[in-house]
């Protein structure tokens, strides 16, 4: 059973930085495609940040430059770097794991960690 636990949310002030991180187990974590999203009240999940398996990233244009994405396969553990945070920033983050099983990607996520960005 794939499981995704995320922490490293909460309160922090505009200009400051936090990292999240999102701990894996149940699945060969190497394998998978691993990213970050974000819900914000009354808008959409979106996508923060994504890493392959091979190490390549992408990020929203929102974030370039003010967060990285990386990942830890020994520690099974992704990470979400988020650094200059904006009030805008202010969401759920929910980490994902893409997994696949023959041939088919099945989407596993995390309960979600809050982010608020506030003074």
């Amino acid at each position: 059973q794939v499981q995704l636990v995320e922490s490293g949310g909460g309160l922090v002030q505009p200009g400051g930085s936090l990292r999240l991180s999102c701990a894996a187990s149940g699945t060969s974590f190497s394998r998978n495609a691993m990213g970050w999203y974000r819900q914000a009240p009354g808008k959409q999940r979106e996508l923060v940040a994504s890493i392959t398996s091979g190490g390549s990233t992408n990020y929203a244009d929102s974030v370039k430059g003010r967060f990285t994405i990386s990942r830890d396969n020994a520690k099974n553990t992704v990470y979400l770097q988020m650094n200059s945070l904006k009030p805008e920033d202010t969401a759920v983050y929910y980490c994902n794991a893409q997994i696949l099983i023959a041939g088919l990607a099945y989407n596993y996520w995390g309960q979600g960690t809050q982010v608020t960005v506030s003074s």
